[in-house]
């Protein structure tokens, strides 16, 4: 059976800016990879020739997405500013740290109310994402939730 094209079919963060990372958050970026490569639906505006490796990293206060196909041929380059995310990944990583503590020692109803901030801001940063991308790149939902959380990991885990 045929993949689509409109899709990732491999991702690869800029580790070089990367510091040691949590647990926790090396979780939440080996599970988005994981999911992403299972299924996504990504398309660059005016360019059909998926599926794409995205390469994604900071670079001098920017999100840069490095779009190729999947024979390592470029596509386009976009830079976005990461000032439109720093609130909501800083909020993010407090509820996720808040979260993590509150499996080991607090109550199912505290844990889950937690969650559920922690999805809020999560559906948060994915529409920010499709909001900051419109134009350029075609994605749904579950693919823009995944790619939030990498970004969160980019974000968190380099000195930008």
């Amino acid at each position: 059976m045929n993949q689509p094209t409109g899709r990732i079919a491999r991702i690869v963060l800029d580790e070089t800016t990367l510091e040691k990372r949590s647990d926790e958050i090396e979780h939440e970026r080996a599970v988005a990879i994981y999911d992403l490569q299972a299924q996504n639906d990504f398309r660059p505006i005016n360019h059909d020739g998926g599926p794409y490796t995205l390469h994604l990293g900071v670079r001098e206060n920017r999100l840069v997405l490095d779009i190729r196909t999947e024979n390592d041929e470029p596509v386009t380059i976009i830079a976005l500013s990461l000032t439109p995310f720093r609130r909501v990944v800083r909020d993010y990583r407090i509820v996720c740290e808040s979260y993590y503590a509150a499996i080991q020692q607090q109550s199912l109803t505290q844990v889950e109310a937690l969650d559920m901030g922690r999805r809020s801001l999560h559906n948060e940063g994915a529409d920010l994402l499709r909001a900051r991308l419109e134009g350029k790149v075609e994605f749904d939902l579950d693919t823009a939730r995944r790619l939030f959380t990498l970004i969160y990991v980019l974000i968190v885990g380099s000195s930008a």
